[in-house]
């Protein structure tokens, strides 16, 4: 099914692998009658050529790429534009879309969901962007749709932002980076890996898209085998697939850590174009004769079976004909996982859903980014026509990806095929996928087609004793098992047809609805805010010295964003800074937030000219063994405040909140075995904390410690790799080792500064 190539390999004619290794140049030389060096062969990937035309710097091992156009959600947008009109923001330099697909339901919170809304009204309006009001497309629909383009790049302030599909090398970040481009900078990495994926055969009648992604997820990510490198999607099996099974498998590569993806595309991917009324935005994209990635994954799509992701992860997974054969021994395994990330907040169990030796799922849902597409609905309702979901505890709901994909349902049959067996058609929007809305009962399974599982998504919260779980399925598998009244099925036991519909987008929905200010910015325009949008607090810069107590201690494999800050309906605080902090680690550590303002109260005295002593008398003691050693030291050069310690921390969404809300809480730095995701690094850098790794194993400290940086900003300024830090004891100071890692000069400067607000401020 998915087979992983170790070490590199070379793609000759984009048919014909040939592994690295001291008879490839034979090999190659012998099939195309030429010498290429690897470094010549490297620069023959799609992924090359696209980062190539969009970088700035003149050197492509050190990249500073300017994007196309720009994407952001009702999440993300106001913080990013707050914090770029903090900087001097005049105009939006590119296109930037603003969509309304997360907090849309404008039910948490009073008016602060549609004051966020016509926030972004106005600014699109003064700035000159676009703005896509509630339930008309989800982020990354209306960019396929509306925005792609062969040969492009777009940044998006979304972690799925993924429209390799469709030739258009996209990345999703934290919203510093979409700030700096809104600033005219640059986003600046070093030159990525590229990992090719190379696709034979076809798929067989059941098996869609998230079976084919689920199935790669389950292979790459525990071994970090595309981590922050690009995916190139190639080989014959390209052909097999439509438009949109391609882009389902493409949406949900952000779950394998790589850093973006990037498909060949043909006159399938053409065709996509003319129906959306955009042919010239069509760029064939096809690797060079011999080209070299960094590694190869081999998928036989014939082989791919309907997969399962259990809680609560993507890559938990498992061939739904694996788990019903061995259904207690997997459900057993689950469950003892399962309490590694709940913690054992709480009981947490799935055997008791076996009846009768069939596994029965409480609620199942096709949505979103991933699962909202034409051909998936299309194929759910071939596969529940006739049938009924019944009337006892199973539920159902489908969400269309967009207006205009719902249309063509209305107008195509399939949404009354739906409606028929007692499911639920609901508007664009992306709430099942990160917990706001259609939340089970507590010890509910639930099975989506969305992009995530982790604990929460769901909606349920530890915190009240609540706990829920998802799977993530295909549409057609999910379809399966409503019409078999919740027994997981999976869609390969469906006997009958699954048909091929034609999609005609109707673009008037978009004209008659979306404000497009075609580029042009109306300074006159006044930006509505509401009382619940907050300007960012101010920041300090990086003191000489740092005092730093642990306030948090996770030894979890891997923390998720989501248990940094969670989503749900705390989403509706992501406006106010400081109103959104007191969430911080609430699902994980809720003693966190209190530790954190315990010591933020000495950096506040210091900062307004007092003695921090005065506001946390402990610190005096703790100086005092300090300045045994370090007699220079004193409250004038030396900043106060808090830092975390996670194996793995920042798996899952790019928001930029998991980060500056540690900052606004008085956070100066993480410290991590290793950053689950380059993004979350980022956020950490751009919200002036530093990114220090420690070797793995035990600990030279504890929660609750005091932990000393000498001289923390000479080193930062002098591109120091490592500092010795100091465990503060009751007599002496105990040294070790923290590593900062590659930072650039702008990262740096981002540090000293104190964030990239400072950094910009005019």
């Amino acid at each position: 099914m998915v087979t992983l190539l170790q070490g590199g390999a070379y793609l000759v004619n984009g048919a014909e692998i040939v592994p690295e290794g001291t008879e490839a140049a034979a090999a190659i030389k012998a099939k195309t009658g030429k010498e290429i060096s690897k470094k010549q062969a490297a620069e023959n990937t799609i992924a090359y050529g696209i980062l190539e035309s969009h970088n700035t710097s003149g050197n492509m091992e050190k990249l500073k790429i300017r994007f196309d156009k720009l994407t952001s959600h009702d999440i993300t947008f106001v913080g990013i534009i707050q914090t770029a009109r903090a900087s001097g923001l005049q105009k939006f330099p590119m296109p930037y879309v603003l969509t309304n697909c997360h907090n849309s339901l404008c039910a948490v919170g009073g008016t602060i969901n549609e004051d966020d809304h016509m926030f972004g009204l106005t600014c699109a309006k003064k700035y000159g962007g676009v703005y896509v009001p509630p339930h008309q497309a989800v982020i990354h629909q209306f960019a396929r749709e509306m925005l792609a383009g062969g040969g492009r790049m777009i940044l998006g302030s979304d972690s799925h932002t993924r429209y390799g599909a469709l030739g258009t090398m996209a990345m999703g970040e934290g919203g510093p980076e979409l700030v700096k481009q809104l600033l005219n900078q640059t986003y600046d990495i070093n030159m990525p890996g590229v990992v090719g994926v190379y696709l034979t055969g076809a798929p067989v009648k059941g098996v869609g898209p998230q079976d084919v992604a689920l199935a790669i997820i389950g292979a790459v990510f525990r071994n970090g085998y595309v981590k922050n490198k690009v995916m190139e999607f190639v080989g014959p099996g390209v052909a097999s697939l439509s438009a949109d099974f391609r882009i389902g498998i493409d949406v949900m590569t952000t779950e394998t850590t790589c850093l973006s993806s990037i498909w060949k595309t043909d006159e399938e991917i053409r065709e996509f174009y003319e129906i959306h009324g955009r042919e010239e935005e069509y760029k064939q994209l096809d690797p060079g004769e011999v080209a070299y990635y960094d590694g190869m994954i081999q998928v036989d799509l014939s082989k791919v079976r309907p997969m399962i992701a259990m809680p609560f992860h993507p890559s938990n997974t498992y061939t739904i004909e694996e788990l019903n054969a061995n259904l207690m021994d997997i459900l057993d395994e689950t469950e003892k996982r399962a309490q590694v990330s709940l913690d054992g907040a709480v009981e947490f169990h799935l055997k008791d859903k076996v009846k009768n030796g069939r596994f029965l799922v409480d609620q199942g849902i096709i949505a979103g980014c991933a699962g909202g597409g034409f051909e998936n609905i299309c194929a759910a309702a071939d596969i529940l026509k006739g049938q009924y979901i019944g009337s006892d505890g199973f539920t159902l709901s489908v969400y269309p990806a967009s207006m205009p994909v719902y249309m063509e349902l209305i107008r195509n049959g399939c949404a009354a095929a739906i409606l028929e067996t007692g499911a639920v058609l609901k508007t664009a929007f992306c709430g099942p996928c990160f917990g706001a809305g259609d939340t089970p009962a507590n010890n509910a399974f639930s099975i989506r087609h969305s992009t995530r599982n982790f604990p929460n998504r769901e909606g349920s919260k530890l915190q009240n004793g609540q706990i829920s779980s998802v799977a993530l399925m295909d549409a057609r598998s999910i379809a399966a098992t409503a019409a078999n009244k919740g027994v997981l099925t999976p869609a390969t036991d469906f006997d009958g047809e699954i048909g091929k519909y034609k999609y005609h987008f109707d673009s008037n929905i978009y004209k008659n609805r979306v404000f497009d200010s075609h580029g042009v910015a109306d300074p006159d325009v006044e930006i509505q805010f509401g009382p619940n949008i907050k300007d960012w607090p101010a920041m300090g810069e990086l003191p000489e010295n740092l005092l730093l107590q642990v306030v948090s201690e996770i030894h979890d494999p891997v923390t998720t964003t989501d248990e940094l800050i969670p989503s749900g309906e705390t989403s509706s605080y992501r406006s106010n800074p400081l109103g959104l902090a007191e969430f911080t680690l609430s699902r994980k550590d809720p003693n966190y937030v209190a530790r954190a303002k315990e010591i933020q109260k000495a950096e506040k005295e210091r900062m307004s000219g007092g003695h921090p002593c005065q506001a946390v008398p402990v610190l005096k003691e703790l100086m005092g063994v300090i300045k045994s050693q370090y007699p220079e030291v004193n409250h004038t050069n030396t900043g106060f405040g808090s830092t975390i310690f996670a194996v793995k921390p920042g798996d899952g969404s790019a928001r930029e909140q998991a980060a500056s809300c540690q900052k606004v809480l008085g956070g100066w730095a993480n410290i991590a075995n290793e950053y689950a995701t380059k993004r979350y690094r980022s956020n950490l850098i751009n919200w002036g904390m530093l990114p220090f790794l420690i070797q793995e194993g035990e600990l030279p400290f504890q929660n609750l410690d005091y932990l000393f940086l000498p001289g923390i900003k000479k080193a930062v300024e002098e591109k120091a790799e490592s500092i010795t830090a100091y465990r503060v004891g009751e007599k002496e100071l105990t040294g070790f080792e923290l590593r900062l890692g590659e930072l650039t000069d702008e990262e740096r400067q981002i540090i000293l500064k104190g964030c990239l607000i400072n950094y910009n401020r005019v």
